[in-house]
């Protein structure tokens, strides 16, 4: 590699480092996890993650739950079931009591493999309280308009599920649960990923063993080891709204030192009425164009790990101090980033990669 960092392919050692089969095959190979008598894989990783224990044992019933055109590679006998995400839809509810038949099919005394990954809030539900898919549907929306951090968000979530906070779990009549999860929220908190889905419930009258395999900060510092350039900065702190995290951290990097600049996190954004196409990552990365324009130093890449921004198939933005035009401004308005930054070739298209740790911003300064 030169001195001077391809971002994007420092973007893929981050996610080879926390790819959800490498990471379960890692945690297999040790041989403190003992033969499952099922797999339930969920999330936006299920599919990578339910082959690497597939391969290790082939003859164990194998549930996948994940999103729309995420299936590839999963076991070729599992049952797999593709929903929607981030928004819940019919396929979501056939999930949930999918989820639930696989979790009662399990036999006393019997050993419950989970795998879970982001996106399993909304890939897999079963409402509580008699709420209808509609109601789901337009609670989900307006929470995603109006920024709510992700952990809020699943709060409210598990309230309104039957499946969600151990919920799940609480259904199990074996012996023994080995959950494995890749973290895509702040502070890896099994209760939060998926909004506690692959979670045990209080007082659980089972063995239980969780384990977190991947995270932001695994990803991060496998982009730190492989830069060819100095590391100035390595932190998860994209929590903040990109109204206000644009420019502060457009700031940051005009004035910081030379070398490379790896953060990592979830922002948010909120969303005018009648939205246009576009993601989180897009937005930020469109935001912080306008902030560095005209700078020679600088080039920023911002992507989600899984591999898509939003309801698109992008995963992000690639952008330098040229990219900004005026036009910009109105794409921001109308959260509509995607086809700006298609048109300026500053989109970043990458497919499903296979795990899903939040995002990374990776920048360099010369």
């Amino acid at each position: 590699m030169s001195d001077t960092p391809d971002l994007l392919a420092l973007w893929w050692e981050g996610i080879k480092a926390v790819e959800g089969y490498a990471a379960v095959h890692s945690a297999l190979r040790s041989g403190a996890i003992s033969k499952p008598d099922r797999i339930v894989a969920v999330g936006k990783a299920a599919s990578a993650m339910a082959r690497a224990a597939s391969e290790r044992w082939p003859d164990v019933p194998c549930t996948v739950v994940t999103k729309y055109h995420h299936s590839d590679g999963a076991p070729p006998m599992a049952e797999v079931i593709e929903a929607a995400h981030p928004v819940p839809n019919d396929a979501s509810l056939a999930a949930g009591r999918a989820l639930m038949n696989a979790i009662d099919a399990c036999a006393p005394g019997s050993h419950l493999l989970m795998l879970v990954s982001g996106g399993a809030s909304s890939l897999a539900e079963v409402p509580a309280n008699g709420l209808t898919l509609s109601e789901l549907q337009a609670e989900t929306e307006e929470l995603l308009a109006s920024g709510t951090p992700i952990g809020d968000m699943n709060t409210h979530r598990t309230a309104r599920s039957e499946i969600k906070g151990g919920k799940l779990l609480a259904r199990f009549e074996g012996r023994h649960v080995t959950t494995l999860a890749l973290s895509d929220v702040e502070g890896d908190s099994l209760a939060t990923i998926g909004s506690g889905i692959g979670d045990a419930p209080a007082d659980a009258p089972f063995g239980f063993a969780p384990h977190i395999i991947a995270s932001n900060a695994i990803a991060r510092n496998a982009v730190a080891a492989a830069s060819p350039v100095a590391v100035e900065t390595n932190e998860e702190t994209l929590y903040a709204d990109i109204a206000d995290l644009a420019p502060r951290l457009g700031q940051a990097l005009r004035n910081a030192e030379p070398g490379l600049h790896i953060f990592g996190g979830e922002p948010v954004v909120h969303l005018p009425e009648n939205p246009g196409l576009g993601g989180r990552n897009m937005a930020l990365g469109l935001a912080l164009a306008r902030e560095i324009a005209g700078t020679e130093s600088l080039r920023i890449l911002v992507a989600g790990t899984d591999g898509t921004d939003g309801p698109t198939d992008a995963a992000g933005a690639l952008v330098d101090g040229t990219t900004w035009k005026d036009s910009g401004a109105d794409a921001l308005a109308r959260a509509d980033a995607y086809p700006w930054l298609k048109e300026h070739s500053a989109l970043v298209v990458t497919g499903p990669t296979g795990t899903n740790v939040m995002d990374l911003l990776i920048a360099h300064k010369t």
